[in-house]
């Protein structure tokens, strides 16, 4: 919205310095909105006005240091000229105070607003009245704002407001914001606050939290019974990091019993003072470096005599890459063959990380998450990492909140999105700074968040608290054990919440398949529809053509793809059974889903009401591959028991699961999809009936064609129709297969 002072403002500028060009004073677009290219075009005209030759954006040490010494201070008896006072005049108005009439006049409104200015800022008690000291005018001539914004807090702004009061004679420390919200200003303001109480000079103190800052505050424990100045530091530090507690200058128990709260969740030592860790936690995202963690990550590759230097050092969880794209750079990135036996061997855990690049807001859109999802779980198969496997997809630079806004929650979307049409194999969490790691997953996109805090001066570091759902908070790179045993980590605390994972599949022993080639996909069709036509099944009789089932198919690809990959089958088998069972979709089968809708709701589906009479039916087979609630339930449940996926044991029997289990099946095509493979592992193992199956071989890549039909046949059962129906998928099962092959390269 435009503001009349505002534009005022600009046409001041303009008209004033109407040889800006020259000057070095753009000319403003006269809308009326404050901005901080307004700002730097009055920063600009402060400059002219006091004979600086060289203007700058940045109201920097010469601009100040050029201030104090002209002028010391600005009121109605100082102010040098009429368009010195209207500069002042027109950033109090972009500041959102009454600056007068922008007239060239102190008067009482300049004055008025200026003693408000200070006292919001709070420096009213340093700078009372209404004069405008040097510090206060670099304050006014930015984009700070010095009351709440956006929801800001209250007992924030008290603090930024003490800190201001305190420290703003001290010659490093400017005036930071009174907004309400947490920053990489307040965050170092609170550094150089720790330096000034510790005692060091101007020009001593830097804001860093160096060694000298260090060794200071392990002499300044805090706790029940304390008061004074360093009991308001370590409780604004607390307020900061959004820990439930007031900014007090007394030490009480309830604070005692929320500092425990905190070492806890950040896995301190629980003490419930403000001891040396404690601080150091508060001040900066990688905390005392110091500390011994449980987990660790890096680029090269844990052999035995590193696996043994690492369990010696005290670590349980190794991070390790799922992909390296560079065939030159750091070539043990990606992990090694046989490195995951090695650290099973040795009682490690491994979490796996994907990352590519990732290293800058170009790399990230909504089809590069897609393709990252995608590509982490085929290598996360490929590795053997089991169902349930949590893939840390990577954030590595500083990402500003806009761009997580803009790029990164789209691109995670999209991981979740296609994570979701893989039949969710794996879980998500994300790698990367605390802002990024928290909007991540509150979206929902991420479940846990591996922080990289050893970046203490990311943005998204600075001024963020930890995420709720950390796992592993990354804090300094060491070196470990010596000689063969010798390996480069970046140590990191582990919370529990993701323990890695200790077991693994072993390699394949043949390419897995991969995703289909859609350029293939009219020989296909044609083949396909030759092959049912020559069985007499050219489509036309059931509901759907021979087409539209298997565009179906092919639709979720990556379903059916990712389970053949994580179950190591040949996707063929998945392809055959859903396809076969698709085609033979009729009329009856309708009935019957409208039968197991009305039996336990009591009403007919809309779509059902122009069918036949429809009977009361507990369950049915449904959906693309025909599954039913007793035997989704029984698969799925065989392979919970083995250990090849996650979940609750069912009753197959009861009608509330079989019913709550049909549901699934009937409407999600995902999960329909992605139970075909249990069943051919169920059908495998023998599954209890009528007629008791002998147990064969699991589903292998190395199949052969005795053990194809079999489990073919398997899925339908006993009888002569079944074996006829298997005799007829065996060509099905080879066309599917041929075009696997030739995808897969061979």
């Amino acid at each position: 919205m435009a503001d009349e002072m505002v534009l005022r403002a600009q046409r001041f500028i303009n008209t004033t310095y109407a040889n800006g060009a020259t000057l070095g004073i753009p000319k403003l677009e006269e809308n009326g909105r404050t901005g901080w290219v307004v700002m730097y075009a009055l920063t600009r005209a402060l400059q002219y006005e006091m004979g600086i030759s060289s203007l700058s954006n940045n109201f920097g040490p010469a601009t100040l240091a050029t201030l104090q010494e002209k002028y010391g201070k600005l009121d109605e008896t100082t102010i040098p000229s009429a368009n010195f006072c209207r500069i002042i005049q027109s950033a109090l108005y972009c500041k959102g105070y009454d600056g007068g009439e922008i007239d060239g006049t102190y008067n009482d409104r300049v004055k008025a607003a200026v003693a408000k200015l200070n006292a919001n800022m709070g420096v009213s008690g340093t700078y009372p009245g209404s004069s405008l000291w040097p510090k206060v005018v670099k304050g006014l001539l930015n984009m700070d704002a010095y009351v709440t914004v956006n929801n800001g807090s209250e007992t924030i702004r008290s603090i930024q407001q003490w800190l201001n009061g305190r420290y703003v004679l001290r010659k490093d420390f400017y005036i930071i914001p009174c907004d309400g919200h947490h920053s990489r200003d307040v965050a170092k303001s609170m550094l150089f606050a720790i330096q000034y109480e510790l005692g060091m000079a101007d020009g001593v103190a830097n804001g860093v939290f160096g060694p000298g800052t260090q060794s200071g505050l392990r002499n300044h424990t805090v706790s029940t019974g304390s008061s004074g100045v360093w009991v308001q530091l370590f409780t604004g530090a607390m307020v900061l990091n959004k820990r439930p507690v007031s900014f007090s200058s007394s030490f009480t128990s309830s604070l005692a019993d929320s500092v425990r709260t905190y070492q806890s969740f950040m896995k301190l030592g629980v003490t419930g003072q403000g001891n040396f860790e404690t601080w150091a936690s508060l001040l900066v995202s990688y905390g005392d470096q110091s500390r011994q963690g449980e987990a660790c990550d890096g680029v090269t590759k844990v052999t035995p005599a590193r696996a043994q230097a690492l369990k010696a050092a005290g670590y349980k969880y190794i991070g390790r890459y799922l992909y390296n794209p560079s065939t030159t750079s750091l070539p043990e990135k990606e992990i090694q063959p046989g490195e995951l036996a090695t650290i099973k061997e040795y009682g490690l855990r491994c979490f796996p990380i994907y990352q590519t690049w990732a290293r800058s807001v170009d790399y990230y859109s909504p089809q590069q998450g897609v393709t990252d999802c995608m590509t982490a779980a085929y290598k996360a198969e490929e590795h053997g990492f089991k169902p349930g496997t949590r893939i840390y997809f990577a954030v590595d630079y500083d990402a500003v909140d806009e761009e997580v806004t803009s790029y990164i929650l789209p691109y995670f979307q999209k991981i979740r999105e296609e994570m979701n049409q893989l039949g969710n194999p794996f879980k998500i969490g994300v790698y990367g700074p605390r802002n990024a790691c928290t909007r991540i997953s509150e979206a929902g996109y991420a479940d846990a968040s591996f922080v990289s805090d050893m970046s203490s001066g990311f943005s998204g570091n600075l001024g963020y608290p930890m995420p709720e759902n950390w796992s592993f908070d990354q804090v300094v790179t060491k070196t470990v054990g010596s000689g063969d045993g010798q390996i480069e980590i970046d140590n990191n605390i582990a919370s529990g919440r993701d323990t890695g994972q200790g077991d693994f599949y072993p390699a394949p022993s043949q390419k897995l398949d991969i995703g289909f080639d859609i350029d293939l996909w009219p020989s296909l069709l044609q083949e396909v529809k030759e092959y049912m036509a020559s069985i007499g099944k050219p489509g036309g009789e059931r509901i759907y053509t021979l087409q539209e089932c298997l565009e179906t198919i092919i639709s979720y690809d990556a379903t059916i793809t990712s389970g053949a990959r994580r179950y190591r089958m040949r996707k063929a088998l998945i392809q055959t059974s859903a396809f076969w069972e698709f085609c033979h979709y009729s009329q009856k089968d309708l009935i019957e889903d409208a039968g197991v809708a009305f039996y336990h709701t009591g009403v007919l589906p809309d779509w059902a009401k122009d069918l036949p009479v429809v009977e009361r039916l507990v369950d049915s087979s449904t959906g693309i591959a025909k599954i039913s609630g007793r035997t989704c339930i029984l698969a799925r449940n065989n392979s919970i028991r083995s250990g090849l996926l996650e979940g609750a044991i069912l009753d197959a029997t009861d009608e509330g699961d079989r019913w709550a289990m049909w549901q699934k099946v009937n409407q999600d095509n995902v999960f329909n999809l992605s139970t075909v493979p249990h069943m051919h592992i169920w059908g495998a193992d023998g599954k209890a009936g009528d007629h008791e199956e002998t147990p064969i071989r699991r589903p292998a890549l190395d199949y052969t064609e005795t053990e194809i039909y079999e489990v073919l046949r398997r899925y339908q059962g006993f009888g002569d129709e079944a074996e006829a129906h298997a005799r007829e998928r065996m060509p099905l099962y080879a066309i599917f297969e041929k075009y696997n092959l030739a995808v897969r390269g061979l």
